[in-house]
């Protein structure tokens, strides 16, 4: 799962703990890290009466996390002169980065950027790896601005918006708080939460928060108004963005795709009525009556909405999944009530997103445990946890995780098919993927785990980011024509597990080089925003490697690659997922499924129909035939011949909806 913390700039920016007013006496204020509402973490802010500012801050996430020092100077209009940053990063890479500003010269120096400028730059200076409280340096120094706008070095511009000021209460003290909103550095709007001076009072989102040590218990207060702000904003964006089919809709003159039989069919026209497709067939064919709307596709590729069976839905989320193209997601670990109220909001039309096919979540208590609120550590917890899910009666799928015993799992396996719900997950630590699929697994996440299958896992925990730096230290020493891997190929096929190896989650991973972007982005960097261009760039997001290790974790990615190209071949059953960041993801791990080997039109398949068979769906999605339901984009260019034609989706319908996707792009400042 790829956390907030270790994406982009807006863990710099956004992802804030935010404390006291600069030029007092020195003041220590301290912040509580919550992951999933556990505490993870602190930082730690010390306001010195020189009007200098040193923050320390850290937390662990299933043993990833940063560590880091930072010391800042301010100029009169509250942006930095001065900064120093050192410490371990997310995936415990170094971070050393300094910022000098004086009349003569503007600097900067970090793993990835050496600059220099004549003279002082106006602007505020925005690291790459930085602690939390930038932000509030941030927010203050845009507070005071004109216009509350400031322009970003090294690049990018920032506004700063009040939204909402309100009187909490908690443990009898009352408590000025006020909403602001970063605007320009993100695909939304970043809110954080201030006192009546300027302090840091919050951060608030369902997934990964920060609060003021002390305020804690009014967290859920704060968040319940920042959702109501949020989401009346989002509701004028869905009314203006979606359009209802109120009557039949006949899109004419499309090549039709096929993916159970790979078959493209001519000049086609599909009559859709009430969500659903009525008919398909030769274009002029169709009786249709005469108040039904027409779509000309023109002789655009038209294609079954696609599946992402691997994502963790979060703002905006939604509506970069449609103007992807994907109708449907599997989210595989999130807060409960949190994603119910976004799926209310989907399918009501008050927010804009797709399907979403639910997973319950349950891990092992351990320093390592996953972000969720349910535990199992015995069989009566176990089987209270079965129950529950039974009860809330929204869950087709069961989610084990890295901490749980390896003897729970037989149980929680039975149990769950007991239910009709498919039982997939991490392979617990301890256990190898040939035991987890033996004791009842249906499906695997991830490719890493496969390759550890055939990896001496003696002194690897793979609770601990292991389970990564192992895989790109030893991988390439895996040998696809051994009787190991055949051996584990024939026990999936026998057991009818299906694979989820979201490739596209380990790429920068194992190929991002400090200065040096991997090629994740290489096509769809120029549609991003400055900040997020800035961030790729960087290549910062990777594991640490060296000069003996550089070629080594490339060599073994491509391993990885090959494997689940031999296991498609081989006819074990592969959904696609991608477990990172939205825009265009699942075009990229689809992508990649054509470097592994896998044919343009079996790839389409996997993210289509395949998906929906595995979930069991495939009567009503996956093909644009008479009765499925009417999600299908499409695109301009022919993705069975060359697969990053996916990146040029132009209409998505989502049943009884349509969609414009450069006009979803262009909604969260996304270039079409």
């Amino acid at each position: 799962m790829r956390p907030i913390a270790a994406r982009f700039v807006l863990t710099t920016l956004v992802l804030a703990g935010l404390c006291a007013p600069v030029h007092a006496a020195e003041r220590v204020e301290r912040s509580t890290a919550l992951i999933m509402g556990k505490p993870a973490g602190y930082q730690e802010a010390r306001y010195a009466d020189d009007g200098s500012v040193t923050v320390h801050y850290e937390y662990n996430d299933r043993g990833r996390g940063p560590k880091l020092d930072a010391r800042y100077t301010l100029a009169p209009d509250g942006t930095p002169n001065q900064s120093e940053i050192n410490g371990l990063a997310y995936f415990k890479t170094k971070v050393a980065e300094t910022y000098r500003r004086d009349t003569k010269q503007t600097s900067w120096r970090n793993e990835s950027e050496q600059e220099a400028h004549d003279g002082a730059l106006p602007g505020f200076y925005v690291a790459l790896d930085s602690v939390p409280e930038e932000s509030i340096l941030l927010a203050r120094a845009l507070i005071q601005a004109p216009d509350h706008h400031l322009t970003l070095l090294p690049v990018g511009d920032v506004r700063i918006r009040k939204l909402k000021e309100a009187s909490l209460k908690v443990g009898g003290r009352k408590q000025q708080a006020v909403l602001w909103a970063f605007e320009g550095m993100d695909l939304s709007p970043s809110y954080l939460w201030l006192d009546h001076e300027h302090r840091f009072l919050a951060y608030y989102s369902s997934w990964q928060s920060l609060v003021r040590e002390g305020f804690e218990d009014g967290l859920a207060q704060l968040g319940a108004w920042q959702d109501q702000v949020s989401s009346e904003s989002i509701t004028k964006r869905a009314q203006t963005l979606s359009h209802w089919l109120k009557q039949d809709l006949l899109v004419e003159h499309a090549r039709v795709f096929d993916p159970v039989t790979g078959t493209v069919a001519e000049d086609q026209s599909l009559l859709i009525r009430d969500g659903r497709i009525v008919d398909v067939g030769k274009s002029g064919s169709l009786m249709v009556s005469d108040d039904a709307q027409r779509l000309d596709a023109k002789g655009q590729f038209a294609m079954p909405g696609l599946w992402d069976m691997h994502v963790h839905v979060g703002d905006n989320d939604g509506l970069l999944h449609l103007a992807g193209g994907v109708t449907t997601v599997r989210d595989l670990a999130n807060d409960r009530d949190s994603l119910s109220a976004r799926i209310k909001a989907y399918e009501s039309g008050q927010d804009i997103g797709p399907r979403v096919i639910r997973a319950g979540f349950i891990d092992g208590r351990s320093p390592y445990s996953g972000p969720t609120k349910v535990f199992a550590d015995n069989e009566d917890e176990a089987r209270a946890a079965l129950l529950q899910f039974k009860k809330d009666g929204v869950f087709e799928q069961v989610k084990v995780y890295s901490s749980l015993k390896p003897e729970l799992v037989p149980l929680i396996a039975k149990l769950a098919h007991e239910q009709g719900m498919r039982l997939s997950g991490h392979v617990p630590d301890g256990m190898s993927p040939e035991q987890f699929v033996e004791a009842g697994a249906d499906e695997i996440q991830h490719a890493n785990f496969l390759m550890l299958n055939f990896l001496d896992r003696s002194k690897i925990d793979t609770r601990t980011p292991q389970r990564f730096s192992a895989v790109a230290d030893q991988g390439n020493s895996v040998d696809l024509n051994s009787p190991a891997v055949a051996n584990f190929i024939n026990l999936l096929r026998q057991h009818g597990t299906v694979l989820d190896p979201t490739v596209m989650t380990f790429e920068d991973m194992f190929l991002d080089r400090p200065g040096r972007m991997g090629p994740t982005y290489d096509e769809t960097l120029h549609r991003f925003p400055s900040t997020w261009q800035r961030s790729f760039r960087a290549g910062n997001g990777g594991l640490a490697v060296t000069k003996d290790t550089d070629l080594v974790h490339r060599r073994s990615y491509r391993k990885m690659l090959d494997l689940v190209g031999l296991m498609h071949r081989s006819g074990v059953t592969l959904v696609a997922g991608t477990d990172a960041l939205v825009p265009f993801g699942l075009a990229r791990e689809l992508e990649l499924y054509t470097h592994a080997g896998i044919p343009p039109k079996d790839a389409l398949k996997i993210a289509t129909w395949q998906s929906a068979q595995v979930m069991k769906r495939d009567r009503d999605y996956g093909r644009l035939a008479p009765g499925y339901v009417a999600d299908l984009i499409l695109i301009d260019g022919d993705p069975t011949h060359l697969i990053t034609d996916l990146l040029r989706v132009r209409t998505v319908i989502r049943g009884d909806r349509w969609f414009d996707a450069k006009a979803l792009h262009e909604a969260v400042g996304l270039k079409p």
